[in-house]
């Protein structure tokens, strides 16, 4: 056990935390298949995380420093994967902290440091990009010791040591010099002098905590996690024991252990050690793998209680199943009780044959979830995003967001106006250099499709950052939004002639030559009420032609929403098709007649 180190990577949303994992791969010598030595960032594997530039799922990997192993666990930096942070800094017994030389501490920095501090976990602090055009390691460091002492970290936490690295480089060191600077042995070192080794008792009775899940086609179940006391065996009988305390005996398949990125089979892993284990079928996250004869449970990972919920649906618009591979409810509903298997953070609980209503931690949480699903081939429509509102002793209870914000100075006005309005509180304001920080505490549902209008307000300059506060009494009195949309009245190809007809009347989301249908939105109207429209219309043709009739036509140019954009979007009355080809949005009642009956009956409810 001495010569294993577990550590977990910790850091803000690109500040190079996934760059430096790949440096410390490559000069730990540890072997990589051909395809990961040409690739950049060979721990973000997942076609989402490499478009956008973020760590949503976290990884395992093991390198050989001398004779020393270093566990390697790269967590989400995102504070709607706060389900993934916590339980994999359960297999850490320290946190390379990694902060920008030019940025300093941000937001969900804190939020991921705030949860290793709490565990007491031991913190390197690593200034990385020291490279980069307008570095200023001093002020980062400063600011990282002030986000230390706002969190409350004890003298043994604030005598943290630091290493100045450039990641891409590959390079680091004690000094912010990087003229001065080799290679990345010095975090190597400094992981050998600083981080203690893992706690356990070979000795004692096997108690192994189950902390992520995957899959494997020919090994069924795999599940990760870290061997707390005693020894695990190739082949040996063991005794799962879930949630409620129930106990089953199963035979290990396979056992396994990590070296690089890769999974390798061993006749045995000691206590300390990071295994992967199958055979268990019905395991999930935070349960306990014990000794078959002597059984104790290690204590369940706390999970954060998911805040946000949509009702995700089959497809039934007028193209459903054209698009879409998986478009039934039976393959819609093994797909989202699957991902339970992995995310426990999400829940799912069956509204109808056809309807789930599905509760995460955020809108990016479920937006992830629902571009994941749009591409393995998945069909499907949902609603719009609704907070989880909770009663305790008879008052209703909202989430509360606490949101940091950073804007150029001349746009901070509309900033706090919006926000105000939004229900917004205030609580702190600092200006540095023409860059205004901002920090509000604000109802979930009032960020509701704030972040598009934020990054308009600021040109694109702004950066908006949330995490959960707290659950709180429910202000109410909310505005239900005045947003009207145009509606297609018919369906058919989109056509020069009727854009232009229809272009005054607001923002098209449509080009020329695309097929809607009668029912789905195809803009958004300048004023607050719907409005059906026929963008399909065509010009009658006749014999007569004047004189330059047609060179002053101009169509603007169309707002294209993806998906997060129309579930920014979306009102009670629409929904979002998510096909793998397109995302749509539509009105539930398609029909101008079908929408007057259901408004009428509506109110007729209300009476």
């Amino acid at each position: 056990m001495n010569k294993i180190r577990n550590i977990a990577i910790i850091a803000h949303v690109d500040h190079g935390k996934t760059t430096l994992v790949d440096a410390l791969l490559r000069q730990s010598k540890t072997s990589l298949t051909k395809e990961l030595i040409n690739q950049e960032c060979i721990m973000d594997s997942n076609d989402i995380e490499k478009e956008r530039g973020i760590t949503i799922f976290s990884k395992n990997a093991a390198i050989y420093y001398g004779d020393t192993k270093i566990n390697i666990i790269d967590t989400p930096g995102h504070a709607d994967f706060g389900g993934e942070v916590e339980r994999v800094l359960n297999m850490a017994d320290g946190c390379l902290l990694l902060i920008d030389a030019k940025e300093g501490p941000m937001p969900q920095t804190k939020f991921v440091l705030k949860k290793a501090l709490a565990m007491g976990h031991k913190i390197i602090v690593v200034i990385n990009k020291i490279d980069k055009e307008g570095a200023r390691p001093d002020f980062a460091l400063n600011a990282t010791f002030d986000l230390f002492v706002e969190l409350g970290a004890g003298d043994y936490s604030l005598d943290f040591p630091v290493i100045y690295a450039s990641g891409r480089e590959g390079k680091a060191g004690k000094e912010a010099d990087l003229s001065k600077m080799e290679n990345i042995t010095p975090v190597f070192e400094a992981i050998l002098n600083h981080f203690p080794s893992p706690l356990g008792d070979s000795s004692k009775p096997l108690q192994m905590l189950v902390t992520s899940i995957s899959g494997d086609d020919f090994k069924g179940r795999i599940c990760v996690g870290r061997v707390h006391n005693g020894v695990i065996k190739s082949g040996q009988e063991i005794t799962h024991i879930n949630r409620k305390g129930e106990a089953k005996k199963y035979r290990l398949v396979s056992l396994m252990t990590f070296l690089g990125l890769n999974k390798v089979e061993v006749p045995e892993v000691l206590a300390g050690d990071i295994a992967a284990i199958a055979g268990i079928p019905d395991a999930t996250v935070g349960e306990t793998i014990a000794d078959p004869v002597d059984s104790k449970a290690l204590p369940v990972i706390d999970i954060e209680e998911p805040t946000v919920k949509m009702t995700f649906m089959v497809n039934n618009s007028p193209l459903a199943g054209k698009e879409g591979q998986f478009s039934t409810s039976r393959q819609i509903k093994e797909r989202l009780y699957k991902e339970l298997e992995t995310d426990v953070a999400l829940r799912i609980e069956e509204a109808s044959s056809v309807t789930w209503i599905v509760s995460g931690r955020g809108e990016l949480h479920l937006a992830i979830l629902i571009e994941r699903m749009r591409r393995e081939g998945f069909e499907l429509q949902v609603s719009m995003p609704q907070v989880i509102i909770k009663e305790v002793d008879g008052q209703r209870l909202t989430p509360f967001e606490r949101v940091f914000i950073e804007t150029p100075e001349q746009y901070h006005g509309s900033v706090i106006q919006k926000l105000s309005s939004r229900k917004g509180e205030m609580v702190e304001m600092r200006s540095t250099n023409g860059t205004v920080f901002l920090e509000f505490i604000i109802p979930t549902q009032g960020l509701f499709g704030y972040r598009s209008e934020f990054m308009t307000d600021t040109k694109g300059m702004g950066i908006i950052n949330t995490i959960f506060h707290q659950y709180l009494p429910d202000p109410g009195n909310w505005d239900e939004g005045s947003r009207g949309s145009l509606v297609s009245h018919e369906t058919g190809l989109t056509n020069h002639y009727g854009l232009r007809n229809v272009q005054d009347r607001g923002i098209l989301f449509f080009g020329h030559g695309v097929m809607v249908y009668e029912g789905q939105v195809v803009g958004q109207n300048s004023r607050s009420e719907d409005i059906r429209v026929n963008i399909c219309k065509e010009k009658q043709l006749s014999n007569m032609r004047s004189k330059g009739d047609g060179t002053s036509v101009h169509i603007n140019t169309p707002k294209t929403m993806g998906l997060e954009d129309a579930l920014d979007y979306i009102g009670n009355d629409e929904l979002v098709e998510i096909t793998p080809k397109n995302i749509r949005i539509r009105k539930i009642h398609l029909s101008e007649i079908s929408a007057k009956r259901a408004a009428r009956q509506e109110r007729e409810m209300n009476k």
